[in-house]
């Protein structure tokens, strides 16, 4: 009995000392495997490089590296609807999409620039200030006052289509894109002008 004891005793012993090992980090991101599932996978839509593109797909250099896992992961399981995208994504590892997106984040961005000069006032002042009487934040206590985004939070919106973002903010509006309640909750507020407005705004931003 006592020679039972001490090997249970072992065997607890080891138990509790694998459990309080820190779990293993994953594998730094090979920047080459993500470059040849850009060139396979998605250059048809976001170029090579995930520069710039058409207006309706987003610009994905530069862009946070952890936002765009978090991206690819939420297409193929569902959680943000896309035909295209989620049948992409799909037969992607975790891996894959770490690799990818570090890739496409370690390219840089191109500057863009805002087409309508008549509500460029309208969209920096909803981007630094909100809309009070309604309470709709400032786009820039999130995403930065130069749209740099917060890593792993908020993605850099400097220099994104300003049609790809009206698109987005519209997707949240009419909740056809449910992967994040509060960029729904604040376009729920916000009309079409408005939207417009600072989509095109942030096109420009530097």
């Amino acid at each position: 009995m006592k020679t039972v004891a001490i090997f249970l005793s072992s065997l607890l012993l080891a138990a509790t000392a694998s459990a309080n090992e820190p779990a293993a980090a994953p594998a730094k991101p090979d920047l080459a495997k993500g470059g040849a599932l850009s060139s396979q996978v998605c250059a048809a839509c976001h170029t090579a490089d995930g520069s710039r593109g058409s207006p309706a797909n987003p610009i994905l250099a530069g862009q946070h590296p952890e936002y765009l896992a978090k991206q690819l992961a939420e297409f193929k399981s569902g959680k943000r609807k896309n035909a295209v995208m989620s049948g992409m994504a799909a037969p992607l590892s975790d891996e894959d999409m770490r690799n990818v997106a570090a890739f496409y984040a370690s390219k840089t961005a191109k500057p863009g620039f805002a087409k309508n000069k008549d509500t460029v006032a309208l969209g920096e002042k909803i981007w630094r200030g909100g809309i009070a009487d309604r309470s709709i934040p400032a786009c820039a206590a999130c995403h930065g006052p130069t749209g740099a985004g917060i890593p792993a939070q908020y993605p850099r919106l400097a220099g994104q289509h300003g049609d790809y973002v009206e698109a987005q903010m519209v997707a949240f509006r009419s909740g056809t894109r449910a992967n994040n309640p509060v960029m729904a909750g604040v376009a729920a507020k916000m009309n079409d002008k408005e939207i417009k407005a600072v989509s095109d705004y942030v096109a420009g931003l530097r």
